[in-house]
């Protein structure tokens, strides 16, 4: 239900949206000689800055982009990309510098307002009502001049056209990550801009809906002229999606090319100031047997070796193997919904110390469960976990936690950290009662102490322990949680998506985390969409369809042909 005109005018909402016939294709931004750069410009930059306090998100930045192109924003986490987005849609004031608007000087006042001169924007951190259903949340982005019947048939057009299909009268509250995500996009398409601004778009989606989101973004600005700001930390899908691509390092515009211009080492060396080993790269070598070249290469055999934080692992008596070298045994596990439908189907799956395992699968196939299972928040309707050679009953987080479960959850915002409450704070949540005083008071120094030692050894950009987490760039925050769930010296670590929305160098960081606490002994239980992660790091690989383990095999074992059966559901 998007207009036709392609100006960004949210009150067309009622007219069916057909795309050009144009072949797709690069965007024709510049050079073509019927409009100067000032006409082509569907927004300009000049000199921004934003501070908050003493901390410098953005300085004097310049930025250009024209319609009918694709525009890649590259950076850190706490670069500034996110900030200068905000300021450019009205969601927080600048402190100097100038927005022009189709060439004119222009003060966004909020994000309605620059709505209505076409400036849409989706987030990276959902701005959804999650007790209300998906049209009217669509709704909601129109004040109210949009009726219940447009807005379901907006939601059902624009899913179907872009590859989001969403069911308009799903409750928020109810979808996976991957759905949120899905229903944050088509909010903000329904507002028909013509500067579409996507914040990490598809970090929840599978590779293919990706791949189709991007093929219908291209169609989009070749053929009605508007332009796509797409802040993404996944350096192949800028190399392959946009025009030109513009690089933030700590505040500033560091550089802007052509994308044909550019590689992956390029984009990365800019970023983060340094050369950095890509995850691609890591993959490979991971795939290639016996290679010296790479830590990859170490067997689990000779991690398990290693003492852990617990003191030295023993060798394996045979009458105690499964205790002394199995970190975690999920046995035939089914967790049903409200309705009684499997989320997990006789789900199965066994971790040794020292070892990491991927879980591998199309997001919305049980690995948000598996995530919840292991943290307490859901329970078996049958089947067992043992931790350490130990039953646990999986009926409370506090469970978990005793038995030597450390969780990196799917959404660090919803269930990994509280805004609210300080990086101390956070630190020390799940240990509270080794900082009791009596059976109230909390030992502040002891708390400050740990915080200050954590923050200093897992490099967590924080100006103190008592700042903010809210205030806190999103790799620092996963930083964060990281440090608190390995500072407790676990046996087992449940990792689900923890590289998700971070940068090239948080994931680079992330990924040396996992490996030196399998190490030091540590069985990791890694779940990621993510196949190049997976590849990246993991031992072995489990792959997960419908609730089900469809089969696994070795790093070494990887077959293209018969990875990609096992995650379409056909069995080994």
């Amino acid at each position: 239900m998007i207009s036709s005109s392609g100006r960004g005018r949210p009150g067309r909402i009622g007219a069916r949206w057909r795309p050009g016939t144009g072949a797709p294709g690069r965007g024709t931004t510049a050079g073509d000689g019927q409009e100067s750069a000032e006409d082509t410009a569907a927004f300009e930059l000049r000199g921004v800055t934003k501070n908050y306090g003493a901390v410098v998100a953005c300085r004097d930045v310049d930025l250009r982009v024209a319609r009918g192109e694709i525009h890649g924003l590259l950076g850190e986490n706490g670069a500034g990309k996110t900030t200068l987005m905000k300021v450019l849609i009205g969601l927080t004031p600048l402190d100097a510098g100038e927005i022009r608007i189709n060439g004119k000087p222009t003060v966004v006042r909020d994000p309605v307002h620059a709505a209505s001169l076409g400036l849409a924007m989706a987030q990276q951190h959902f701005s959804l009502i999650e007790r209300l259903r998906v049209w009217e949340n669509v709704s909601l982005a129109h004040r109210g001049r949009l009726t219940k019947r447009g807005a379901i048939a907006a939601v059902s057009e624009i899913g179907a056209r872009y590859g989001l299909e969403s069911s308009p009268h799903a409750r928020v509250e109810d979808l996976t990550v991957g759905q949120r995500q899905r229903v944050e996009v088509i909010k903000c398409l329904s507002l028909d801009p013509a500067v579409l601004i996507l914040d990490e778009p598809t970090s929840v989606l599978s590779v293919d809906e990706s791949r189709e989101l991007f093929r219908i973004l291209r169609q989009v600005v070749t053929t009605e002229n508007r332009a796509v700001i797409l802040i993404s930390h996944k350096l192949d899908e800028v190399l392959g999606a946009t025009d030109r691509v513009t690089i933030m390092r700590d505040g500033v515009a560091v550089e802007t090319l052509m994308t044909a211009d550019a590689d992956a080492h390029h984009l990365a060396r800019s970023m983060v100031g340094r050369d950095v080993l890509l995850q691609a790269e890591m993959a490979a070598v991971g795939l290639l047997e016996g290679s010296a070249a790479s830590p990859l290469a170490d067997p689990p055999a000779a991690r398990t070796a290693v003492s852990g934080p617990a003191g030295a692992i023993p060798a394996p008596d045979p009458s105690e193997a499964r205790q002394a070298t199995t970190a975690l045994h999920i046995d035939d596990v089914e967790v049903l919904d409200a309705g009684g439908r499997p989320l997990l189907d006789g789900f199965s799956v066994t971790v040794g110390r020292g070892e990491i395992v991927g879980i591998a699968g199309v997001e919305g196939n049980g690995q948000s469960t598996l995530g919840d299972l292991l943290s307490g928040l859901v329970s078996p309707a049958r089947g067992t976990i043992d931790v350490g050679g130990v039953r646990v009953a999986a009926t409370a987080p506090r469970e978990l936690l005793r038995a030597g479960v450390g969780v990196i959850p799917e959404d660090r915002h919803a269930s990994g950290c509280i805004l609210e409450m300080s990086v101390a704070d956070n630190l020390v949540a799940a240990d509270l009662d080794h900082y009791t005083r009596g059976r109230v008071l909390l030992d502040r120094r002891a708390i400050l102490e740990r915080a200050r030692r954590l923050i200093d050894e897992y490099d967590i950009a924080a100006p103190s322990p008592l700042t903010s987490m809210a205030s806190l760039s999103g790799g620092s925050q996963q930083r964060v949680v990281v440090a608190r769930e390995l500072s407790r010296n676990p046996t087992v670590l449940i990792a689900v998506q923890p590289t998700r929305g971070l940068d090239v160098g948080a994931v680079e960081y992330m990924s040396e985390r996992l490996r030196q606490a399998a190490a030091d002994g540590v069985g990791i239980l890694l779940v990621s969409t993510d196949l190049e992660e997976i590849l990246a790091i993991a031992d072995r690989i489990v792959v997960m369809h419908a609730g089900r383990n469809m089969g696994e095999m070795g790093r070494g074992e990887v077959g293209v042909e018969r990875l990609g059966l096992l995650i379409g559901g056909h069995g080994s």
